[in-house]
């Protein structure tokens, strides 16, 4: 069984038109109920306003999609059963029949398949804090070792180890490029102290560098930082405060393994009165957009 492309998306790959891969897992997983829907399109609005087409995907019923119409992704971010979607799992799904969520590593996966070189999302995973001991790297890393695709987001989740996972990018020979930022962002705040690679300041520069390392015969992802809207961000000491915090409550708790991550996202939610919800909308959409004029200026650089 392969991949299901919408017959638009498919249209304008062939064509050599402009598209932008988008993640489902915030749809079922990373944010409530309405906020998951109406960011959703939002996404594909703001994708779509800069003269690209949008495709997000998922798996529904067993079948995996590139490309939703708008019932579907109603479907997906109200459907009860809808499992988190990472490469380790990603066939287990798709022979049970079942609806999937795809993270950051399944959708490059299924970007790279079907062709699309730029994709949108919030914030990559990375090393967990305790790494050395719990081993614990985010599959997302090695979808961007693994797939030459422009990579839009704002950094790594903040509840990370975002030393190590810089280091690791590094390692992994990602090339990390800060758009309009020298530094690497923290997902809620705009920077972190940690340096990025190479400072650019358009989507055309971004493009014209993903082909230069192409063409140079690299087949990693090019991983594009961008900071989170400025009106929304937070400090980035207040949200090291409330992590530290957030993290104390899950100890005490015995909040562990796969757990964790949920637990600490809803607390910093509800600590920060929401703020935390929405920077992540705001990023999201701010991405699309970015990553939407990243897809049309590689397209016309291609017919130069």
């Amino acid at each position: 069984m392969g991949i299901r492309v919408a017959p638009a998306i498919e249209r304008a790959l062939a064509a050599g038109e402009p598209v932008v891969a988008l993640e489902s897992t915030v749809i079922a997983h990373g944010l409530p109920a309405p906020e998951n829907l109406l960011t959703a399109l939002a996404c594909e609005a703001e994708v779509r306003s800069a003269g690209a087409l949008p495709a997000t995907m998922a798996i529904l019923a067993g079948v995996p999609r590139v490309g939703l119409e708008e019932a579907e992704l109603r479907a997906l971010a109200t459907r009860p059963e809808v499992r988190k979607v990472n490469p380790a799992n990603f066939a287990a799904v798709v022979h049970r029949g079942e609806w999937g969520a795809t993270t950051v590593a399944a959708s490059l996966h299924l970007a790279s398949l079907a062709g699309m070189r730029v994709f949108a999302t919030g914030g990559i995973g990375g090393v967990h804090r305790g790494a050395e001991a719990s081993f614990d790297l985010s599959a997302d890393l090695m979808a961007l070792a693994r797939y030459p695709v422009v990579t839009v987001c704002a950094g790594a989740k903040a509840i990370l180890d975002l030393p190590r996972t810089r280091e690791l990018l590094e390692t992994l020979g990602v090339p990390v490029i800060g758009l309009g930022t020298d530094e690497l962002p923290a997902f809620y705040s705009r920077t972190s102290g940690l340096t990025v690679d190479q400072r650019v300041e358009t989507p055309e520069e971004v493009a014209a560098l993903a082909r230069h390392h192409w063409d140079l015969g690299y087949t990693t992802g090019v991983l594009v930082v961008v900071p989170p809207p400025e009106a929304e961000a937070i400090p980035e000491s207040q949200v090291r405060v409330w992590i530290e915090e957030s993290l104390q409550a899950a100890s005490e708790n015995g909040v562990r393994g796969k757990e964790v991550t949920p637990y600490l996202l809803a607390w910093l939610a509800e600590r920060s009165n929401q703020r935390t919800l929405r920077v992540n909308v705001a990023l999201l959409r701010q991405n699309a957009a970015i990553a939407g004029a990243i897809a049309v200026a590689a397209t016309r650089s291609q017919t130069r």
